[in-house]
């Protein structure tokens, strides 16, 4: 049994992320300050004995003994990254120097969540772990793309200066269980517009490209990296779905569906 903080973790993809690790008998604290997650989340976890929620924003300080670190939290969907854009770096950047200086304090293991929007606006489909990218530092966008880019070398010079056992991976397209309804991004748009019986809104011609995965199957991913990659490897690793489908074949699966 280990003891393991999830920041984030009453979000979307932290509280699937704390099911799976309390479920396998590690002792787990769950670090939220709510701005996008929620308690509803977590609150069939709530009592269980090996499980602690605690109310807290990462840009300040925490301190805990632990043995890992998953750090998710970061709001994720352009409607609330965009909503405080300077809190969104400051979570980003100053709240994974945080939890990246607990990591180095305590000697505990590190994951951090990064993001397919490293990559930017990509010119190559789909994106391997050694492209570039195609950025754009100072768009609306960037609040969370360029954080999420400094997170990584943030993690890397963690490691390089001080040794911390840092793993990065790069989330893709997720869906599931509590996703935020109105977040803005496609899936869950195409699903309250379908279920709606309204019809589905598609920008451009519908030919874009995007991959897609369930949540089940990247918190597999994410609990693999942490757990069965050497110390030495760092990443960053894509974790997604490596097939991709355009915004119209989506569009028709979602409406067969509902």
């Amino acid at each position: 049994m280990k003891r393991i903080l999830v920041s984030g973790g009453a979000g979307f993809i932290g509280s699937h992320l704390c099911t799976r690790l309390v479920n396998e008998g590690n002792d787990v604290i769950c670090l939220d300050n709510y701005y996008t997650g929620s308690k509803e989340n977590v609150w069939h976890r709530i009592g269980r004995p090996n499980f602690e929620l605690v109310r807290h924003d990462i840009v300040n300080p925490y301190w805990a003994e632990v043995d890992e670190i998953y750090n998710l939290a970061c709001p994720a969907s352009p409607i609330h990254y965009q909503h405080d854009p300077i809190q969104t770096t400051k979570t980003a950047v100053v709240g994974t120097m945080n939890m990246l200086g607990l990591a180095k304090r305590i000697n505990a293991k590190i994951l951090q969540a990064s993001t397919s929007e490293v990559y930017g606006d990509p010119a190559l489909h789909p994106q391997p772990e050694e492209y570039w990218g195609n950025v754009n530092p100072v768009g609306i966008r960037s609040c969370y793309d360029e954080g999420k880019r400094c997170a990584e070398t943030l993690c890397m010079d963690y490691h390089r200066r001080h040794g911390v056992r840092v793993k990065i991976i790069r989330i893709f397209n997720t869906y599931g269980p509590r996703m935020l309804a109105h977040d803005g991004r496609v899936v869950s748009n195409f699903v309250v517009q379908a279920l709606k019986g309204e019809n589905l809104t598609i920008y451009g011609d519908g030919h874009q490209t995007r991959s897609f995965q369930y949540v089940d199957d990247l918190v597999e991913g994410m609990v693999r990296v942490m757990e069965q990659t050497p110390d030495e490897f760092n990443g960053p690793i894509n974790i997604g779905n490596p097939g991709e489908f355009t915004m119209l074949e989506l569009a028709e699966m979602v409406i067969r569906m509902t």
